[in-house]
């Protein structure tokens, strides 16, 4: 079993992540977070909303409807080209992005000489058409022409078509942003990798308007937030590429991808070491995690146009009036999630951890009663437990033995366990054991909350 199987059964066992309508035999490409798993997407998203937002005075948030007029998407361009290139094996009828297979219209009409990964055959391919991701759907009683909407393939539409909204509604100028956390829904050929490609999944979006002629400037600035602001999650193995001009989408005027080395490969590497310096990991495969593009005036002069609404600002210091241009951070919660996993396993002698960054650890700390059986200690420890949980994400176990429920929380990547024994009913102290090192230190209680005040403060700057 390579790392990212051992990721991936350890997401299922400890609760992470199941595979969704599991008693039903599941459903490709979607899966349902437990409750580790729901802290965890918490955490980064919140991480991510107090960076982006909550620090600024120049972003504002939104949450716009998943189903929006369809009108909106034809104007996005959405409706005739948010499309892949899809090819069917004749023998098995399975379906697969015509670039992952490497098959491509002119090598099509040359030779069909690729073989099918699912059962083998060779040449034995259709030739390239264009399958739409976007779920279709109907609004109100009657399933006709006029009444198909669609379940939204990115946040980002929702966004623009509010931009006079929030400009009329709130005191920003150019330059600010707007941002937004939610659900997006594509019809992907090929869902795989566990949670790296699904059909459902959350978006973390900013769209930030600035003055035609300032764009790179502002694109390197925030090309260089957000990696600092993987960095600061504690996110390793990560680098920035810069998209070729035939890699990007046609409206983008320079896309900037950050990628993470998965421990997965297509040519069967090995993964990267978890500590080994970024250009040192072997193996592996790099993907993206979030795109940062300079959009251009794409989108609201698209929106201008198909609704008929001026959607120009004006700029009250030199009195022009203009389109602003767009650069969009882009990123997956779910996706984010896998790396965050991933990076965080580690094999040791005796024990596998979750060496998660306490910012976005499920749980902060752990509290145990050395003994279930006795009230003196439960009674001291639940005391204890309620009075911390107040402040941060804190786990109760009392079942088992200490090194059992040790290795528990080892697993799930909580940095603290605190044990309560009789030496805490005499002396008001408890044992306090690290995560990463396994060092154990005796903490007053009354000293409890700054000790991990200090120390989730030391390992989160």
């Amino acid at each position: 079993m390579d790392t990212f199987e051992k990721v991936v059964s350890l997401a299922k066992r400890r609760g992470f992540i199941y595979p969704g309508s599991d008693i039903y035999g599941g459903l490709a490409g979607f899966y349902d977070w437990g409750h580790l798993g729901v802290k965890l997407k918490w955490n980064i998203e919140w991480a991510w909303w107090r960076d982006t937002v909550q620090l600024r005075d120049d972003v504002v948030g939104i949450d716009a409807a998943v189903i929006m007029n369809p009108k909106a998407w034809e104007a996005s361009g959405h409706v005739s080209g948010f499309a892949d290139e899809l090819v069917e094996c004749k023998k098995c009828h399975g379906r697969f992005r015509s670039n992952e297979i490497g098959i491509s219209k002119f090598e099509f009409l040359i030779s069909n000489e690729t073989i099918c990964p699912t059962c083998g055959a060779k040449g034995n391919f259709t030739e390239p058409k264009q399958f739409n991701l976007m779920f279709k759907t109907h609004v109100g009683p009657a399933e006709d022409s006029s009444s198909v909407a669609y379940l939204r393939p990115e946040t980002a539409g929702g966004i623009f078509v509010n931009f006079k909204n929030v400009l009329d509604t709130n005191r920003v100028k150019i330059p600010f942003g707007i941002a937004q956390i939610g659900k997006v829904f594509r019809n992907e050929i090929n869902p795989r990798d566990f949670v790296f490609r699904t059909r459902e999944f959350k978006q973390m979006e900013l769209e930030y308007f600035v003055k035609p002629g300032e764009d790179g400037k502002y694109f390197d600035e925030w090309v260089e937030r957000r990696f600092k602001w993987y960095e600061s999650i504690g996110l390793k193995h990560i680098r920035k590429r810069e998209q070729k001009k035939e890699e990007r989408a046609h409206y983008s005027k320079a896309t900037t991808d950050i990628e993470y080395k998965f421990p997965m490969s297509a040519e069967g590497g090995s993964p990267p070491k978890a500590d080994a310096p970024l250009e040192h990991a072997s193996g592996g495969d790099w993907q993206e995690i979030e795109g940062v593009a300079n959009r251009g005036d794409f989108d609201l002069t698209q929106h201008a146009k198909f609704s008929g609404r001026d959607l120009t600002y004006f700029d009250e210091t030199t009195k022009e009036r203009y389109l602003p241009y767009v650069i969009e951070p882009s990123a997956g919660v779910e996706r984010i999630a896998l790396a965050l996993l991933c990076d965080a396993y580690h094999e040791e002698e005796d024990r596998i951890v979750l060496k998660f960054h306490p910012k976005i650890a499920p749980m902060k700390a752990a509290v145990f009663p050395l003994l279930a059986n006795k009230p003196q200690l439960v009674e001291l420890a639940r005391k204890i437990y309620e009075e911390l949980k107040q402040e941060w994400n804190v786990a109760w176990d009392d079942r088992g033995n200490i090194g059992k429920r040790y290795y528990a929380q080892d697993e799930i990547g909580t940095p603290f366990c605190i044990t309560v024994d009789f030496d805490s009913l005499e002396k008001n102290d408890v044992t306090v054991r690290d995560r990463d090192t396994t060092r154990q230190e005796r903490v007053k209680i009354a000293e409890l909350k700054k000790y991990l005040s200090e120390r989730l403060e030391e390992e989160t700057s």
